[in-house]
């Protein structure tokens, strides 16, 4: 079975035993666990470091794209700031423990509501895209804790123990 039909099927499961039906967001829930299932994508390389792997580099990205005139690239912050949202989504969701041991789970939950929201919000204003994706990226600031449940849910019932699963037996330090 292909990577991304397993996350798709796993999320849908999951959202049926938690009865929260049919979520607009499932599609995204499994695209991102398709994409984070590769480490690469999970810690991006930046313009202003090597590689980010913590939500403060991250921030620290959507900065570093205002500093230089000569190179300013607006959409570089609304990129860094999807990858916030969908990072803490994935660890919160994923690997809570991990949240737990290296910074806080509160703190990751407010970024990425943050980061949702103003992605739906430069979204919205954007005339290039018309909006398209703003009323999902605005669900999932406001829905973050019950897309977080979904994940982890996923997780314990449908492929945490399972040895073919991308993230069997993957750890963080």
């Amino acid at each position: 079975m292909e990577l991304r039909q397993f996350f798709g099927r796993a999320i849908g499961a999951s959202l049926g035993d938690l009865a929260l039906g049919d979520d607009p967001a499932s599609a995204y829930l499994a695209d991102l666990l398709t994409r984070f299932a590769r480490t690469d994508h999970l810690y991006p390389q930046g313009f202003a470091m090597p590689r980010l792997e913590t939500v403060v580099d991250m921030l620290l990205e959507t900065q570093a794209a205002w500093e230089n005139p000569a190179s300013f690239q607006p959409e570089r912050e609304v990129v860094v700031r999807r990858h916030i949202g969908d990072f803490t989504l994935f660890m919160t969701g994923i690997f809570p423990e991990r949240v737990e041991r290296t910074a806080s789970t509160r703190y990751y939950i407010d970024q990425g509501k943050r980061a949702y929201a103003f992605v739906s919000e430069h979204d919205r204003a954007s005339s290039r895209t018309g909006g398209t994706g703003a009323p999902l990226y605005r669900r999932l600031a406001d829905r973050f804790e019950r897309y977080v449940a979904v994940l982890e849910y996923a997780r314990k019932a449908h492929f945490h123990d399972h040895p073919q699963h991308p993230f069997f037996g993957l750890t963080f330090g």
